[in-house]
């Protein structure tokens, strides 16, 4: 029998389609296989690229153990006296600090950006200032290292890092936290650079959030009689707590696995950094800057072993956000 769709509304004529029942679950089933493909193909992807890390990566970690985690030293160039030695604790260290940093400088100026263009900025000029904005987030890594290395960093190391240097006191707490070499290379300027970076992609996703926002919310917390900070901080802050988790993470994943502009500024050094004007180095300049000069086979491991913390790291630190967004949920 020749199946009948029903009519949309009483008294429409009926339509004949014969076999669309059958059309239309072939249709599903072959939409279905799809997207599972897609889905596996991803899934694939992810654990070949975990397996090869690790494969690369254990010659290495074997060799030298979890003294590869906690050692500075950092010697390719082997001898009988003085062998290899690979130690990842310095680029680990640079990693996390230039990336804590920078969240620090970025985010409380993505949420005023934010704010100012949602709820003070008028209309006009808001559009205008969006799209600066959204701009900042399209050029390359390398044009802002370029411009750090060539305009900041000289910069800062003439009016900031000299000046303060010059009138703390070295054996003070303060004037070990500002010690270095004044060239204007150092972590604190990486973590400006990436700052910067970062900043664009954390406002936009703020400011499509807040325009996410009820309106009758914002009106009804101003008819109460709110000033447009309390209403800020106690109507369109906690409404999009959860998602600005989301933002916040896809900031922090930039900066951790950011390369070229910090490689051009943070001085490539793999010592501890034992100052913020100290140089230092990052897992991802570490790689970018030896991986093509990287001879030896237990080199290339220690690399692809480096890559595989990193990706530790920006592992445990997705699972930590979306703990948090189910506990937020509970």
């Amino acid at each position: 029998m020749d199946a009948v769709l029903p009519s949309p509304m009483p008294g429409a004529p009926r339509i004949d389609n014969p076999g669309g029942t059958s059309a239309m679950k072939g249709g599903d089933t072959v939409f279905h296989a799809l997207c599972f493909s897609a889905a596996m193909v991803l899934m694939a992807t992810l654990v070949g690229l975990i397996v090869a890390l690790v494969i690369g990566g254990w010659p290495a970690l074997s060799h030298f153990g979890f003294a590869f985690f906690t050692s500075s030293v950092w010697n390719p160039s082997g001898s009988p006296d003085n062998p290899e030695a690979y130690g990842a604790a310095g680029p680990i260290v640079g990693t996390l600090i230039t990336a804590f940093i920078a969240m620090l400088l970025a985010l409380p100026l993505a949420i005023g950006i934010a704010v100012f263009l949602v709820e003070f900025c008028p209309k006009r000029l808001s559009h205008w200032v969006g799209i600066a904005v959204e701009l900042l987030a399209g050029i390359p890594s390398i044009v802002y290292g370029m411009w750090g290395l060539f305009v900041l960093a000289p910069w800062f190391a003439e009016h900031v890092q000299t000046p303060l240097m010059l009138n703390l006191d070295p054996d003070s707490f303060w004037g070990r936290v500002f010690t270095g070499v004044p060239n204007g290379a150092n972590i604190f300027t990486a973590s400006l650079i990436l700052a910067i970076m970062v900043l664009p992609y954390i406002a936009t996703v703020f400011r499509e959030l807040l325009l996410s926002i009820p309106p009758y919310l914002r009106e009804a917390a101003y008819g109460m009689g709110c000033t447009p900070f309390e209403v800020v901080r106690n109507i369109m802050l906690p409404y999009i707590r959860k998602s600005a988790v989301g933002a916040v993470m896809l900031g922090l994943g930039r900066a951790l696995g950011e390369t070229m502009a910090v490689t051009f500024i943070i001085g490539n050094s793999h010592a501890f950094p034992k100052s913020l004007f100290d140089s230092g180095s990052t897992i991802a300049s570490t790689i970018a800057n030896e991986f093509t000069e990287a001879t030896g086979d237990l080199h290339i491991s220690a690399l692809i072993a480096l890559g595989l913390v990193l990706f530790l790291i920006t592992f445990v630190t997705l699972a930590a956000a979306r703990l948090l967004l189910g506990t937020e949920k509970a």
